[in-house]
């Protein structure tokens, strides 16, 4: 269910330029174990308590890794990810989020994760069929919205991804983002919509904002996310984030994962389950950031990129390897 972060060398201005022509539109400390659960309580956020870390504690109460991953990652707000093409269920499956935040008086992060080609065919390969498909099931999932709020992350990659994916012609891509975000931004006013950009150590700046401006960002999303399953500093993504949005000349704003980030990537950058790593600020909307709306746990903590086992299996090992680098 969660993307891996490519390395895929930078497209340059020339090539987003060709790419874009014709495409229509429709610092931080690493987080204390004993602050995260009370950060979360106070971040307006939803805590889903069916996360797989959750549902690995509860399956597995006597092991002796279960206390401090419920402790430090099941107790934290987290996105929920919507990654498989289901037009029969999608919109009930909204629905039963969203009521269960609006019974609990928070707003859930929720990620779309379904366009056709996705992840150039890798370890999160799937996505819906076709484009027509891709459309409708996004019209299912508005229907779930019901105007109710959300944070919605739009197809992490997929605009870092651009040109680079056999399989995925640019301009349905961008075509099918620009849908994805401007209806659901029209489906809630209460919803916020942020276009995946990458992390800083992908794109430089200015790229990012054309494609931005191909997918005419100001007006089919709120913002942008930033570092959705990385590892890069949170200095570093804000300092990315507010570049992106100075250069773009767009009103737009921003989100950072924080769930993996604490101690930063790996010394060799790697970005397939690195060891070592750390949790990073747990979700909350104090940022320090005019730029930056908050800080959030997109990937779940513990769910593999795809080396440790498969993409967004729940691994154990790491979610205590996470949570035991982390503060104290």
């Amino acid at each position: 269910m969660t993307t891996p972060r490519t390395a895929v060398g930078a497209v340059t201005a020339a090539t987003l330029g060709l790419l874009l022509a014709g495409c229509a539109s429709p610092v931080q400390t690493v987080s204390h174990a004993e602050e995260a659960p009370d950060v979360t309580r106070e971040s307006g956020f939803y805590v889903n308590p069916e996360t797989s870390a959750a549902q690995w504690v509860a399956d597995n109460p006597d092991d002796p890794r279960a206390a401090l991953i419920e402790e430090r990652i099941a107790g934290v707000a987290q996105a929920t990810w919507f990654a498989d093409h289901d037009p029969g269920t999608i919109e009930a499956e909204v629905d039963a989020l969203a009521s269960a935040a609006e019974a609990d008086g928070t707003v859930p992060v929720m990620v779309v994760y379904n366009v056709p080609g996705r992840d150039c065919g890798n370890h999160s390969d799937g996505g819906a069929p076709d484009h027509e498909s891709y459309r409708a099931w996004i019209d299912s999932f508005a229907a779930g919205l019901d105007g109710r709020p959300a944070t919605i992350v739009i197809e992490p990659d997929a605009l870092s991804l651009m040109g680079t994916c056999e399989g995925q012609p640019p301009a349905e891509v961008m075509d099918s983002i620009a849908y994805a975000g401007g209806t659901l931004r029209e489906a809630s006013d209460q919803a916020r919509v942020y276009l995946d950009i990458g992390h800083s150590d992908w794109h430089a700046p200015e790229d990012v904002a054309e494609l931005l401006h191909g997918v005419d960002a100001g007006q089919n999303a709120h913002g942008i996310a930033t570092n959705t399953s990385n590892y890069r500093t949170t200095a570093d993504e804000v300092a990315y984030a507010e570049a992106i949005v100075a250069a773009s000349g767009l009103d737009l704003t921003a989100i950072v994962d924080t769930s993996r980030n604490g101690n930063g990537p790996s010394e060799d950058s790697e970005w397939c389950d690195p060891p070592g790593r750390a949790l990073g600020t747990a979700t909350t909307a104090d940022t320090g950031s005019p730029v930056v709306d908050a800080f959030v746990w997109v990937k779940l903590p513990g769910e593999a990129d795809g080396c440790a086992g498969p993409a967004g299996s729940f691994i154990p090992d790491i979610a205590f390897e996470l949570a035991d680098n982390t503060g104290g």
